[in-house]
């Protein structure tokens, strides 16, 4: 049953464990980050929409969502395990304080609850396709950016890839232990192994059929395994349908094998064609995708992130979790499709793999301005930028020397206008060299699009001082996805599959966002203790002068 958790409200009780620190121990305790944790963000976790998670009958009160909710946002800015998270809010005086529990008796967190919630959020996503972790995340990076006084019209994205915690097999061992892991399933619902495939439930035999591999005998083991495979699908037939396992080993002999006319398997070789990059990397998390960027190979996941600053600091505002087979250029697709039509004008600066002609149109459409630091593609005529075209780049509404075409037609598919204009006056236009119209016997021709004059500005934007600008302000994202790999180790989830790699990625974010604004306020202290300071040595000095 949930019922919601106002301890942020809580008067001092007589027993609150600050009655009794020293001074000196409350002066530290309150120089810490979880001063600023306390008094501004976890008053800000909102409870209400993780109501759906418990039952709406009477029952034994949740854990309060929002002790959670900071338990595990703090476990990820500490680095600690989930049991090293729940032992430290037993004892330490500063998670207890962050999370206004040190008036409770006894803290309300088992060695269970984290895990049960996380279950609890990514069963809720799979049903209804809600990610509750993410709009807590971005809802709180909201309120920390107008703490901070960011402006978050001015946006910088980048994406990086996310390592799925496999190990990386060869073919031998993935068909290999997607045979074996069958093999101990249909042991354990009760059925009756052949003799030649019961060495498969052994747990010694991976190590002699792996481990103890010669490379001149990989071929001719991979053939038993295929056949072995084989014979392991013939005694499933249709009873084990809804089985992972089987459900896997028939995925890996579709993506690695081609079967005969006779009915045999053979591995594929690069004459059948090109392995897809989707394939299953390993048993242990069949979401992982395989994918090659800058001369790295990465099994797992990407992240793109949505970041804005201001003097006092950056915040991560939004962030996408996708498969790493997911392109820079869908991420921005996305975004811009998520966004609503913007009242006053935004800015997203990235890097050229956002770009592209259709992201650009859709992002202008909504009032977005799309800055790209580098460009990709053929190069758009420069005479483009000044023509004139309607809202939907559906009509050309002037050319370059401000004439209205007498005739237009629009080709949605490829999204170009054809519009013709007197012949003479083409032939008098100061801009006839830079457009080039084809000349016809009474009219001159002109294929344009929107596609096109958005490339040419873009291009000439390149020059300005602005872009410059601009380019300096993009390049300070980079340091994002360094900085979640050695301080938050997002290489090294405990967990496996898109859901709950996701999760832990966003409490990740999250954290890293608290961290930024915990900085900028004991800056932000120290810059009001100094000016306290000093106009308290003004006041002193001008009262002895008098």
């Amino acid at each position: 049953m949930f019922v919601a958790n106002h301890s942020n409200e809580y008067q001092l009780s007589f027993l609150d464990k600050n009655n009794y620190l020293t001074e000196r121990e409350k002066r530290f305790l309150n120089q810490s980050w979880a001063k600023y944790f306390a008094e501004s963000i976890f008053p800000k976790i909102d409870e209400e929409p993780y109501a759906v998670l418990y039952s709406e009958q009477s029952s034994r009160p949740n854990t309060p969502v929002n002790v959670i909710l900071g338990t595990l946002l703090i476990k990820e800015l500490a680095g600690l395990s989930d049991e090293d998270m729940v032992t430290g809010l037993m004892f330490d005086i500063r998670y207890q304080y962050a999370l206004h529990t040190t008036s409770f008796t006894e803290q309300p967190l088992s060695d269970r609850t984290l895990g049960r919630f996380r279950a609890r959020c990514t069963a809720y996503e799979t049903k209804t396709g809600t990610d509750l972790i993410k709009n807590t995340v971005t809802q709180l990076s909201k309120e920390l950016a107008e703490m901070m006084k960011i402006d978050t019209s001015l946006k910088r994205m980048d994406s990086m890839m996310v390592a799925s915690n496999i190990k990386k097999m060869g073919r031998l061992e993935l068909l290999y232990t997607c045979v074996a892991n069958l093999a101990k399933e249909l042991k354990k619902a009760g059925y009756e192994l052949p003799e030649d495939l019961k060495h498969y439930v052994n747990k010694d035999d991976v190590n002699q059929v792996i481990y103890h591999n010669k490379s001149e005998d990989t071929s001719s083991k991979i053939q038993t395994v295929l056949a072995d495979a084989k014979q392991m699908e013939e005694i499933c037939g249709s009873d084990f349908d809804e089985s992972s396992a089987y459900q896997l080993l028939l995925r890996v002999l579709k993506e690695q094998t081609i079967e005969s006319e006779e009915g045999e398997l053979r591995q594929k070789t690069k004459e059948d064609g090109k392995m897809k990059s989707s394939i299953l990397q390993n048993a242990a998390d069949p979401e992982a995708t395989y994918r090659e960027k800058g001369g790295k190979q990465n099994r797992g996941y990407v992240a793109n992130l949505t970041e804005s600053r201001s003097a006092e600091g950056s915040i991560i505002t939004d962030y996408q979790y996708e498969q790493n087979t997911y392109s820079d250029q869908q991420f921005m697709k996305d975004a811009i499709e998520e966004m609503r039509e913007q009242e006053n004008k935004i800015t997203v600066v990235t890097d050229g793999a956002y770009g592209g002609a259709e992201n650009s149109v859709a992002a202008r459409e909504k009032n977005i301005e799309l800055i790209t630091t580098n460009l990709t593609g053929r190069a758009a005529e420069d005479i483009l930028a000044e023509f004139e075209f309607n809202e939907d780049g559906s009509r050309v509404i002037k050319c370059a020397n401000g004439i209205e075409p007498k005739s237009n037609s629009y080709n949605q598919k490829t999204g170009q206008c054809v519009v013709s204009f007197k012949r003479d006056q083409c032939e008098s236009c100061p801009f006839k060299d830079a457009c080039h119209p084809k000349m016809n016997k009474k009219t001159a021709r002109k294929v344009v699009s929107i596609k096109g004059k958005i490339r040419a500005e873009q291009q000439r934007m390149r020059g300005s001082e602005k872009f410059s600008a601009m380019t300096k302000y993009r390049n300070g994202v980079e340091a994002l996805p360094s900085l979640l790999r050695r301080r938050y180790k997002v290489d090294q989830m405990p967990v496996r599959g898109k859901k709950l790699t996701k999760l832990y990625f966003g409490f990740k974010v999250g954290a890293l966002n608290i961290s930024k604004f915990c900085e900028a306020m004991k800056r932000r202290d120290k810059c009001a203790q100094k000016q306290k300071e000093e106009n308290g040595l003004r006041q002193m000095l001008k009262t002895s002068v008098q």
